[in-house]
């Protein structure tokens, strides 16, 4: 936990108190003090909340590619090996989903560029 979570939440409770205060004594100077201070701490709390979402992004990545790189081999083989597997067990399908693709493929690729409708003049 980042200490700028701590502090901040410590400066927004305080506001929220010297808010309260200033409430109940009808002092306007002072609720708009803690309502400053509570503001204060709660950008304060998020900032520190910021940090520790990306101090734990950035580990979770350093452990991926950490992983990625000792076991890339073993992996790709694992992945080669399971799609061999599906081929095998279901071929028909295989089959059927690869000339889906390439029918998808064939359309995108010779689609005839968009022209513009033509300008018509009606005389009349």
């Amino acid at each position: 936990m980042d200490k700028d979570r701590i502090v901040g939440s410590a400066k927004e409770f305080a506001g929220r108190a010297e808010g309260a205060v200033g409430d109940l004594a009808g002092d306007a100077q002072t609720q708009a003090s803690g309502k400053a201070r509570e503001a204060a701490g709660t950008v304060q709390n998020l900032y520190g909340q910021a940090k520790d979402a990306v101090r734990d992004a950035a580990d979770t990545a350093t452990s991926y590619a950490k992983d990625a790189y000792e076991n890339s081999g073993d992996t790709f083989r694992d992945g080669s090996k399971a799609i061999a597997q599906k081929v095998q067990d279901n071929p028909l399908g295989a089959l059927l989903v690869a000339g889906g693709i390439g029918f998808a493929l064939a359309l995108l690729m010779s689609r005839p560029a968009r022209r513009p409708p033509p300008r018509w003049r009606y005389y009349g």
